[in-house]
């Protein structure tokens, strides 16, 4: 449903024109210091109107912490923290309510929630939720960066980044913006993610293997269409001999990364490397055509609102959130203890 995790459990709610979006999030440990600068920076990262290419809405997106933090400090019980939704224009979606938008959730909502579900926006399956996501990756972050590094006995060693690889198949970021605007339309793009320090053995063979984790995650990511780890699709056209990783030494590392830091669903102590394909805006001022569910008909539409050129200018700080999530659930499911928090 609308849960993930097992003993960093996290639950979101809201949607993208109610009064809130929100995290709940049981498990986390108690004493992590904790304030509202902490989750700026990730939150700027996110936001739109920042950058060409993005959306001009914009929030304050301030966190209102609810539950769980008694000065400045986790106290072990869940945490809940809200972010308010101020900047909202609901008219744009009450005009085309007969008329589901190509590429959105408008008619499997409406087809699965019998019509009482909240359409402006996008409502529950709106990408605004991913403020909450980013809320609860900066807290799993600053975990993980209290977890033992795997190659010594200091703290700080494991470190989630992700970054924006190509828009449109161009590397050139400010090219493939341009082949968007030319077109007067909405672009899609790649985003990698890089994990280091992770020790040997988190993750289970099959159903909770290091992959399958991430990639559940992952997809609840809005607007993602695919997932793949080391070399990913490129391995189809090598031999084994060549995708194999040699093992160089006791500790695991290995000479190739071809395998992206898993084998057999396991980490095995390299760098975690995967990289996911996100899909184009499904809002375009293109005209399109689409049902008219009142009058049965098919008709001409145009997308109406604020809306991103290109949603995967802002998915690196989600992915970098989302992941680091499923690493923080992984490295206490394993046992792996945080050292004292501390400022």
């Amino acid at each position: 449903m609308n849960s993930f995790g097992r003993l960093f459990r996290v639950h979101i709610s809201g949607e993208s024109h109610g009064e809130s979006v929100g995290i709940c999030i049981d498990g986390c440990p108690a004493g992590l210091p904790l304030k509202v600068d902490d989750f700026l920076e990730d939150i700027e990262r996110r936001k739109g109107g920042k950058q060409k290419g993005t959306t001009p809405r914009q929030e304050s997106d301030l966190p209102i912490f609810k539950s769980g933090i008694f000065n400045d400090t986790t106290t072990g019980a869940p945490l809940t923290i809200l972010f308010e939704n101020n900047n909202t224009r609901s008219g744009d979606y009450q005009k085309q309510r007969a008329v589901p938008r190509p590429g959105h959730a408008d008619f499997v909502a409406h087809q699965k929630f019998g019509g009482f579900e909240d359409y402006r926006g996008g409502g529950h399956f709106s990408g605004r939720l991913t403020v909450a996501l980013v809320a609860a990756g900066v807290i799993a972050k600053k975990i993980l960066r209290r977890f033992p590094d795997s190659n010594s006995s200091t703290v700080g060693g494991i470190s989630v980044t992700a970054a924006l690889l190509e828009i449109g198949g161009e590397r050139d970021i400010e090219k493939g913006l341009q082949k968007a605007i030319d077109a007067k339309d909405s672009i899609g793009g790649v985003v990698e993610c890089r994990v280091n320090g992770l020790p040997t053995g988190l993750g289970e063979p099959f159903f909770d293997s290091v992959e399958s984790l991430i990639s559940h995650a992952v997809f609840a990511i809005p607007a993602i269409r695919g997932i793949e780890f080391g070399t990913g699709f490129a391995a189809t056209r090598m031999f084994g001999s060549e995708h194999n990783d040699a093992i160089t030494g006791p500790d695991g590392k290995t000479r190739t990364n071809h395998a992206g830091g898993v084998v057999g669903g396991i980490s095995n102590g390299n760098e975690l490397v995967f990289r996911i394909a996100v899909k184009p805006t499904s809002s375009t001022p293109k005209v399109q055509e689409t049902l008219n569910w009142e009058t049965g008909e098919i008709e001409a539409f145009s997308v109406k609102g604020r809306h991103d050129l290109c949603i995967a200018l802002r998915v690196p700080v989600v992915l970098e959130a989302v992941t680091a999530i499923v690493l923080t659930d992984l490295m206490l499911t394993a046992q792996y203890t945080p050292r004292v928090f501390s400022n």
